[in-house]
């Protein structure tokens, strides 16, 4: 394991550290993440699933980290592919139109939802400070859908909130498997299509302990009105409170 400590918080007591976390043991290809960990009174731990053309230092979700930290949360924000794969993403775009059914990585559900399963053994594993805690899944975009996939394996996986989500592209038997409480969050602005899919899945989450779906006024897909990422954090800090366990 490699890890730096980053940063102390005095004013809210959390300890920030860098991590570079291998995609498989004894893998020299590692994933960039950032554990941070309330010193005291910790209540479990968020892992964050980036969406595709986001990244661990999204302003957005560091927003929402911070205000887990806030209420006893550990929070681990992490990208789900190398450098290496994001430039090849960024290569193939170029020439996608000239290769069809080409599928960039970071569309590759099974590919992210695999990463989240190794990311969330090997914190497990590799950290003491979060060992043994409950885990939530924080999902954005097709983030959110890795996570779906992810929780399916894991038994220590009690919750999940989906900002801005695409669990439609969840696999249907995985929907149908889903037993974590599950908050869909999605902006009043977004896409009607991206809407119509949330309210569908939520129709379909049929075994989940908990669900709810809600709508943020005036927010778009990406949560960047003035208001709407603290709302977001409001309500993620009070369903993860209620549901993680």
């Amino acid at each position: 394991m490699t890890e730096s400590v980053t940063s102390g918080d005095k004013a809210t007591n959390v300890v920030s550290i860098n991590l570079h976390i291998p995609i498989s043991p004894n893998s020299e290809a590692f994933l960039q993440g950032e554990l941070s960990v309330p010193n005291s009174g910790l209540l479990g731990l968020i892992i964050f699933a980036h969406g595709s053309g986001s990244g661990l230092n999204s302003p957005r979700n560091q927003y929402v980290a911070k205000a887990l930290n806030g209420v006893g949360f550990a929070t681990l924000l992490v990208d789900l592919l190398t450098l290496e794969q994001q430039e090849t993403d960024i290569r193939s775009q170029k020439i996608m139109c000239k290769i069809p059914g080409l599928l960039l990585n970071k569309f590759n559900i099974r590919l992210l939802s695999n990463r989240l399963v190794s990311i969330t053994n090997w914190i497990i594993d590799n950290s003491p400070k979060v060992s043994g805690l409950p885990i939530g899944y924080f999902g954005s975009s097709t983030g959110a859908a890795a996570a779906f996939e992810a929780s399916i394996v894991q038994d220590n996986v009690y919750a999940i909130v989906s900002r801005g989500g695409r669990p439609d592209l969840v696999r249907p038997e995985s929907i149908q498997r889903a037993t974590c409480s599950t908050l869909l969050i999605i902006g009043a602005k977004d896409s009607k299509a991206v809407i119509d899919l949330n309210k569908k899945v939520f129709k379909q989450l049929r075994n989940v302990k908990y669900k709810e779906l809600v709508m943020i006024p005036n927010a778009g897909h990406l949560f960047e009105e003035d208001g709407a990422i603290e709302q977001v954090a409001n309500i993620s800090s009070k369903w993860y409170l209620d549901k993680l366990q």
